[in-house]
C-alpha cells in the first residue's frame, strides 16, 4: 500500500528528498506522494518531523 501525508504536513520538504522512486513533489503549499509511484518502503515517514506520513 502507498504512503500518504496528511494535513499535517509543514511542507520542509524532508521526505522528498529521502523517496527512492520520486513519487514526492509539492503541491498547494504541503506535499503529496503518488500512489502509482510510491514503493511502500517507508524511508519517507522516517525523516518526517511531525509524524504526518503514514501507510494508507
Amino acid at each position: 500500500m502507498a504512503y500518504t501525508i496528511s494535513s499535517e504536513c509543514i511542507n520542509c520538504g524532508a521526505c522528498e528528498g529521502e523517496c527512492p522512486s520520486s513519487a514526492i513533489s509539492e503541491k498547494d503549499g504541503r506535499r503529496e506522494i503518488a500512489a502509482d509511484t510510491c514503493v511502500s518502503c517507508g524511508a519517507c515517514a522516517s525523516v518526517c518531523p511531525v509524524s504526518a506520513i503514514s501507510e494508507e
